[in-house]
Order: C-alpha cells, then sequence, then structure tokens
C-alpha cells in the first residue's frame, strides 16, 4: 500500500506544544498530536471498495495485514503523525466552550488524482479533548455510520465518506439508555474519509478564545485549500466564504429533507465548513411523515432537532458562525444579508424540492398551496414517507389514487371516512394540476424515481444488521451496503426492503429514538 502522504493541515496550522495526551484545555492551537490505542484483536469486517480506490487503494491491499493495522490503529502509516482537532461548539442551543475529536483520531492526509481526502479513525482511543470519556465506540454505532455516511453518498447528499469497519477485539462498556444500567458491547472502528473535518466549532473556538491571529490563519488555510476558487484570502474573501458555507448548509440541509433524514444532533460542532453531512449519531429516517420526529433520545422534550426544524437549525449554526468571524470581517450588514438570503433561499428550493418530487416541472400559483396541503394530509394518519413518494410515481389519474398509496399506511384498515375524503379530494387537485405539465407519465415517473429513493437505511434495516453481528454474522451489513449502492433502482430481487418499519421495531431500542451513546 503506497498512498501520496501530503501534511497541509498539521504542517500549516499551530499545533498543541503539550506532547502529552492528558485531557486538559488546549490554547493557541489547532489539533494535538496522538497516537491510536492498539487493539486486542483487531479484525476488518467491511471495506467499502469505491472509497478505497479513491484513495489509491487496491483490492489487494485492503485484504493485507498492513491496511488491518492501519485502519484499526495498531499501525502508523510511516512517516505520519497522527492528531485530534481542536473545536468548541453549541450544543443545543447551548455554549459548551471546548469539545474537539474526543473519540476520532486523524490518521493522514492522501492525494490522488488531484483530490485530497483526509483519514480518520472514531473509537480509535482517547485524545486531550476525551474529557471523562474513554474515546472508544461500540459496533452498534459504527456499523450504523459506516452504512449511513455511504448511503447518503448514493442518494446524492453531500456527506463524509466511509472506508472501513473494524472490530477492535476489546470490550466497551457503555450505558446505552442513560439509566444507570451500563454493559460491555463489541468494541469497533470506523475509518472515516473527508476532503476535511473543519467544523464550525472550528472557527468558534478561537473566537470564543478572542485568539484572532489563529483564527485568521485557520481562515486563511480553509479558502487556500478548500475554496481557492474565490482568490486569496482577504476580508472580501471572507465574505464570499461565509456566503458559500451558507449556501452549501442550506443545499445539504434540502437534501435531508428530500430523502427524509433526521440528523439528530445539528450541534454547531457537529457541522461541515464544507457543507457535508458528518457525525453520524442518532440519526434516523422518517417512518411516519411527521415533521415534529427526531430520533434522539436527548432531544425528545424539546425536539429541537426534529424533521421539519433542520432548516431554522441550519441558519442558527450559521449565526454563530457569523458571530465567529465576525472578530476579521469586522462588518455586520454583509453577514446579515447572508443569513437573510438563507431563509428566502430554502422558501424557493425547498418549494423547487417539493415539486420535483411530486414531478412537477412547469409554475402554477397554486403549486405551493397543493403542497401544503399534501403535507397536511400525510400527517392524518402514520404514512410512510418513502413509500408514499416513491408510489406516487405510478399515478396516472385513470386510477384510484388512495390505491396506489394503500401500502404506505400503517392502518389502512382503519382509516375513517374524513381521511378518505381528504385523500380523493388532494388526488383530484394533483390529477388537474399534471394536466398543466408537458411530458407523458412515464417521463414524469422516471424524473420523480430519481429523486424519491425506493430504499433508505431506516432503523429498523440497521439493527438487524447490528444484532446479526453482535452473534459473529456480518453477511447483513454487507447486503445492506450493496442494496443502499443503488436506492433509487427498482431491485425487484431486494423487493422485501421496500417495506414499512414492521411492528417488532416501533418501540425497539436502536429502531424508534437512539441515544447518543456509542
Amino acid at each position: 500500500m503506497n498512498l501520496n502522504i501530503k501534511d497541509t493541515f498539521t504542517a500549516e496550522n499551530p499545533s498543541d506544544v503539550n506532547l502529552e495526551n492528558t485531557r486538559r484545555q488546549v490554547e493557541n492551537a489547532a489539533f494535538s498530536y496522538a497516537d491510536p490505542k492498539k487493539t486486542a484483536k483487531p479484525e476488518v469486517l467491511h471495506v467499502s471498495p469505491e472509497m478505497a480506490t479513491e484513495l489509491g487503494i487496491s483490492e489487494e491491499d485492503t485484504q493485507s495485514e498492513f491496511f488491518k493495522n492501519i485502519v484499526t490503529g495498531n499501525e502508523i502509516y510511516p512517516n505520519t503523525k497522527p492528531y485530534a482537532m481542536c473545536y468548541a461548539g453549541h450544543q443545543f442551543g447551548n455554549w459548551a466552550g471546548q469539545l474537539g475529536d474526543g473519540r476520532a483520531i486523524n490518521l493522514f492526509e492522501v492525494e490522488h488524482h488531484t483530490k485530497n481526502w483526509k483519514v480518520q479513525l472514531k473509537g480509535a482511543g482517547e485524545t486531550p479533548y476525551s474529557r471523562t470519556a474513554d474515546g472508544l465506540a461500540v459496533l452498534r454505532s459504527s456499523v450504523r455510520e459506516y452504512l449511513c455516511a455511504e448511503a447518503m453518498f448514493h442518494l446524492g447528499v453531500p456527506t463524509t465518506r466511509s472506508l472501513s469497519l473494524s472490530l477492535s477485539g476489546d470490550n466497551v462498556l457503555r450505558d446505552v439508555l442513560y439509566d444507570g444500567n451500563p454493559a460491555y458491547e463489541k468494541g469497533a472502528i470506523v475509518s472515516r474519509i473527508s476532503p476535511s473535518f473543519l467544523r464550525f466549532g472550528s472557527f468558534e473556538i478561537f473566537a470564543a478564545r478572542k485568539d484572532l491571529k489563529n483564527l485568521k490563519g485557520l481562515m486563511d488555510y480553509t479558502i487556500k485549500h478548500h475554496f481557492a476558487h474565490l482568490g486569496k484570502p482577504s476580508k472580501e474573501n471572507y465574505i464570499n466564504f461565509f456566503k458559500e458555507v451558507s449556501e452549501r448548509t442550506l443545499k445539504m440541509i434540502i437534501h435531508w429533507q428530500r430523502v427524509g433524514f433526521v440528523h439528530g444532533v445539528m450541534n454547531t460542532d457537529n457541522m461541515s465548513i464544507l457543507g457535508l453531512t458528518i457525525d453520524f449519531g442518532p440519526y434516523g429516517w422518517l417512518e411516519g411523515f411527521d415533521f415534529g420526529w427526531t430520533p434522539n433520545t436527548t432531544d425528545i422534550q424539546h425536539k429541537r432537532y426534529r424533521y421539519g426544524n433542520q432548516p431554522n437549525i441550519g441558519l442558527w449554526n450559521l449565526y454563530q458562525l457569523a458571530n465567529a468571524l465576525y472578530p476579521i470581517i469586522e462588518e455586520v450588514d454583509p453577514l446579515n444579508a447572508i443569513l437573510e438570503q438563507y431563509k428566502i433561499d430554502f422558501e424557493i428550493q425547498s418549494l423547487q424540492m417539493m415539486k420535483s418530487k411530486l414531478g412537477l416541472s412547469t409554475s402554477d400559483e397554486d403549486d405551493l398551496k397543493l403542497i401544503q396541503n399534501l403535507e397536511d394530509t400525510l400527517q392524518l394518519v402514520e404514512t410512510d414517507m418513502t413509500i408514499f413518494f416513491r408510489n406516487l410515481s405510478n399515478f396516472t389519474g385513470d386510477k384510484s389514487g388512495l390505491k396506489l398509496i394503500k401500502e404506505a399506511f400503517y392502518d389502512f384498515e382503519n382509516i375513517s371516512d374524513e381521511v378518505i375524503h381528504n385523500w380523493d379530494l388532494w388526488f383530484k387537485k394533483y390529477d388537474e394540476r399534471l394536466q398543466i405539465e408537458r411530458i407523458s407519465s412515464e417521463e414524469r415517473k422516471e424524473k420523480m424515481d430519481l429523486v424519491n429513493p425506493k430504499y433508505v437505511l431506516r432503523n429498523y434495516m440497521s439493527q438487524m444488521a447490528i444484532d446479526e453481528a453482535d452473534n459473529g454474522n456480518y453477511a447483513l451489513i454487507d447486503e445492506l451496503f450493496q442494496l443502499l449502492k443503488n436506492p433509487y433502482a427498482e431491485q425487484t430481487e431486494n423487493e422485501k426492503w421496500f417495506a414499512k418499519r414492521p411492528e417488532w421495531a416501533r418501540n425497539k431500542v436502536g429502531c424508534s429514538m437512539l441515544s447518543c451513546s456509542s
């Protein structure tokens, strides 16, 4: 395995002068050097061939002992120095101060075919930012992160990526329900990949400490390596940088809304500066269409990070980033203008996204009303989002719309006449609206099926793979991995996965609600 190693981040940003791996406040540094913890009996369970190829790693390489040792932290790639990044953040709306990579260790940078990638291990041991935690991860959360990052990529959602999923061979103590009953689980490590793991919080920490020198230095580095098209760093381009971060963040969230993905922990330390989905914790896909749903047990009371609030939280987080950048921009008006534009763009892009899900390519003054009526009707009774929109593409107007979407209802037999009436009214309006379109039913179906996935990583699917893996059977991980590489294809051989959440999963831990415990 011969990689083209670079070290732009560590070479061009200030390092922690304290080389001890002890928990502490790290001042005047963007990162601290920290080696992964050697594990008892490492075993690679799965590798993403596509991501390996992106890094210049061959299939033969991925089967080597050297690769196994690298992606489990048991060996350090020659001439590299692993490190953990320093950042702060707002958690659930409150300033949390220094956070940092508490269970993530960056191994190195790889440049391949003009692309630069950062290779990171999650669950590879403690760092100066681990606070009271052990820096480890368990198989449960690692399966979810490994599968989800690649699933998101194939859905067309901006995301970090996964390279490998491994067992450490160590047991890890976790209290999954936070109820005072911890238990040992299998330890695991995910190798995750991104052009950058910089977060909003990477800038917040320097601003909070009034360390303007390093705030400006990090900004200049970020523009130079990730926003080079803006030109040389300058006050004007700091503003342009913020504008693009705002646009990328909104684009990502619109994609989340399109496929029914709920992140669950949109803290500012979990927001990528590149507008990528990052940190797959207690996420979930909508089962029943519900703007008020959150997958996070920690968020159950206030539902700050619920599905319908994700665009608002994106904006709130951007306000915090604007506050962090203000000291080196020193102008309020351009920042406010960008934040106001986010609101305008959200309305425009959200409408366009929903129209695409309905197969509407022309404009009509009543489109917004049609969509709002649909969203209201979808929430009258529990209606599966993925199945509804996928089956809607088969609507032609010459058959009952209700029959087409029948399998999207969780309790079709007990739907009231009033709900049926509402659906009949909506389908009548939808049929009338489709008459304005200039394409055939077949063409419309083809377009709708490209934006409405047939297969998403439902929580019960992940949990099934986790339960199997806990018993030493890893075949289902690969089955889901392969399935989710083509989420928009019919895949008739995999029809069993085009199904509502089973009743056994409704209230099962890991299927309905999830904690941050990983």
